[in-house]
């Protein structure tokens, strides 16, 4: 969405137009949701942060100002509520929310055949989001958003509110623990 025609769209929700935060959702939800998914590692967590951030959004979208892209705030926002995802325990993110209550939800496994290429893949894969899992919250938040969604360091800084010089140091220490990580990892196999 162009910075014209995002305008457009919070100049009419904030004269009254609800039904416009549609389009926000629609253009934002899949990008919002990965980074909740890298950021928290459990596709249950991230799509209630990914709801949530929308929530929050919805209700704070008419004190929005244009001084940083629709983007950029919502992902300041999105990654605070999976900071505040982490913060809760572990036992809670078995559990899904519904109209009914709550209910034990569980990942089920993969049905995919493994041939040893996808077993090594999805081993590494898992390696690295362990290892993602152990970095803070504030390395892992640029470094998903640097490597995993592609963003500036200049995008990262208005996310997180934060100056460049913090947004290279935090990433080079995030890739810098990653790659010791990864290392004990491989000499592990």
């Amino acid at each position: 969405m162009e910075k014209s025609e995002e305008l457009a769209v919070i100049n009419r929700f904030k004269n009254g137009d609800e039904s416009v935060f549609e389009t926000v959702i629609f253009t934002h939800q899949d990008r919002i949701y990965n980074l909740c998914r890298y950021m928290l590692g459990n596709a249950h967590d991230a799509e209630d942060a990914a709801q949530d951030t929308f929530i929050k959004a919805y209700q704070n979208l008419k004190n929005f100002r244009p001084d940083s892209s629709l983007y950029t705030w919502l992902y300041r926002i999105a990654v605070n509520t999976c900071i505040d995802y982490k913060r809760k325990p572990f036992w809670e993110s078995l559990f899904k929310r519904s109209s009914e209550g709550e209910a034990l939800v569980l990942d089920p496994p993969s049905d995919e055949p493994s041939p040893e290429r996808l077993y090594e893949s999805k081993q590494t894969g898992a390696a690295l989001q362990a290892a993602l899992n152990r970095l803070s919250p504030k390395l892992r938040a640029v470094i998903v958003l640097k490597e995993i969604e592609g963003l500036s360091y200049e995008e990262i800084a208005a996310a997180l509110d934060i100056s460049i010089g913090t947004v290279k140091s935090r990433i080079s220490r995030a890739r810098e623990e990653l790659k010791r990580f990864m290392k004990k990892f491989m000499e592990q196999k």
